[in-house]
């Protein structure tokens, strides 16, 4: 059993969204709907590039106050509709690469997505915790 990092503690973030897991799924890779949800309260507007495929890569710019802040990352694993897992990297990761795995489980109709966060610095654990709940509360407004 490993034992936890207490420099860079998991985060987990939950929300049942009432849209299929497909569609939720497919919101992830897709760069215009991407852009809509990818917003923390405080983000104005994002744009996003997406590669979507093993091995690809994404840019997303959120703009904090007209400040553009750049996330990217890699690909690990795309398995429709059930995990999706890729590198994040921007400068509250100290521009190193940090791992998000999402779980999309079936829920009477709806998904509940299981969002984990590993290899963060423990000083932005918080902010995350904040930034994907937001966006996974935008994301629950998606078509």
């Amino acid at each position: 059993m490993t034992e936890p990092d207490p420099l860079h503690p998991p985060l987990i973030v939950r929300r049942v969204i009432p849209i299929p897991r497909e569609q939720v799924f497919d919101a992830w890779l897709d760069p215009k709907r991407l852009a809509r949800f990818m917003r923390p309260r405080d983000v104005g507007h994002t744009t996003a590039e997406v590669d979507a495929r093993v091995g690809g890569r994404f840019r997303i710019v959120m703009h904090h106050k007209g400040v553009p802040v750049e996330h990217t990352g890699e690909y690990l694993l795309i398995d429709r509709p059930a995990r999706l897992s890729f590198t994040w990297r921007s400068v509250h990761t100290d521009g190193q690469p940090t791992t998000v795995t999402i779980d999309f489980l079936e829920r009477g109709g709806g998904t509940e997505v299981v969002l984990t966060h590993t290899q963060l610095p423990a000083r932005e654990v918080d902010s995350h915790r904040k930034g994907w709940s937001d966006i996974l509360h935008a994301l629950s407004g998606e078509p």
